[in-house]
């Protein structure tokens, strides 16, 4: 395994982050627990997660209360692993118990930290913007968490460019360290990112965390799926038939270099020096250890360009992207 920095920190993570999504609603506790025990035998030590995941109750948090109890387990798995959750979404109806003021901060943080079983949180992630926050309140309480050592590095998802630099500038003038990663929606065919959040994160030394990598399986060879039955709602076939052009064009492109679709996915987020880790959810220890190939492909400049002809984004960076 080749680890890599995140972003500008001297952190060193795997080069795909376990996605814990699925763990609960989809994947029972034994079988997450033995997904988390085979990825670190596989090397994989960045572990993603949030407060919001796992279904039931608001403020629950059952995906957390699950790597909480694996961690209990004890066998130095924390200290192995990279943790990451996320602090923005509803914890009750109350009127503070959710987005990004210090007050619901703090408390997020101490509800995670019990349901996780640990002391602290590597990287604490704003899971959404907060329009309603000023930054100098957020940096406000990170700044005290991280004093406290209950979190090490913070993290955004879903900012958009103009958000990030706003709160790196702002960190900057405090004297913090601010932001070290973006976690986004970004694969092949949404590359909308492209036009200012990589920029933004190029420039001040984030991390990409890619969600969604595979485009909900829509990348994963879902044609071929298709026929099998395995993408038989019809919301799947609707979104396979909209792309159904540009599908067939890829999945006969990783035929004939002979990869798996899903695979040649992941490799090509890898190929951008920005991303740090995609996001991989696997429900089974197939879809895991399957995953790992992608580390692997080493795509030419000319099979690069092939996937931009065939999933051509929007046009470059900003403003270049759509002006002269």
């Amino acid at each position: 395994m080749e680890y890599k920095k995140l972003g500008r920190t001297g952190l060193r993570v795997s080069p795909l982050c376990l996605g814990t999504m699925n763990f609960g609603p989809q994947t029972t506790e034994a079988d997450s627990f033995k997904i988390m025990d085979t990825a670190l035998e596989l090397g994989i030590n960045f572990f993603d997660t949030a407060n919001g995941y796992g279904g039931g109750a608001r403020g629950e948090g059952i995906t957390e209360q699950i790597i909480g109890r694996w961690l209990a387990q004890g066998g130095n798995r924390r200290k192995k692993i990279v943790l990451a959750t996320k602090v923005y979404g509803q914890t009750g109806d109350w009127p503070n118990m959710g987005r990004l003021s210090a007050y619901h901060i703090r408390k997020a943080c101490e509800d995670s930290l019990r349901r996780l079983q640990t002391d602290h949180i590597d990287l604490y992630q704003m899971h959404h913007v907060d329009r309603d926050t000023p930054w100098e309140e957020i940096w406000q309480a990170m700044e005290q968490l991280v004093r406290e050592g209950k979190v090490i590095y913070v993290g955004t998802s879903n900012f958009a460019g103009w958000q990030i630099a706003t709160g790196q500038q702002i960190a900057q003038q405090r004297n913090f360290l601010g932001l070290v990663s973006e976690q986004s929606l970004y694969n092949l065919n949404a590359r909308t990112i492209e036009l200012e959040v990589v920029p933004a994160c190029r420039h001040y030394g984030l991390g990409i965390i890619p969600w969604s990598p595979l485009a909900g399986g829509l990348l994963g060879g879902a044609l071929q799926k298709a026929q099998e039955g395995r993408r038989s709602s019809e919301a799947a076939q609707k979104n396979i038939e909209k792309n159904r052009a540009k599908l067939e064009a890829y999945e006969g492109f990783c035929r004939d270099i002979g990869e798996q679709p899903a695979d040649v996915g992941l490799a090509w987020l890898l190929h951008n020096p920005v991303v740090t880790a995609p996001i991989i959810g696997p429900r089974t220890l197939d879809q895991l250890q399957g995953s790992l190939r992608a580390m692997e492909i080493k795509l030419s400049d000319e099979q690069m360009k092939a996937l931009d002809a065939i999933f051509p984004g929007p046009g470059g960076e900003a403003p270049e992207g759509y002006a002269w």
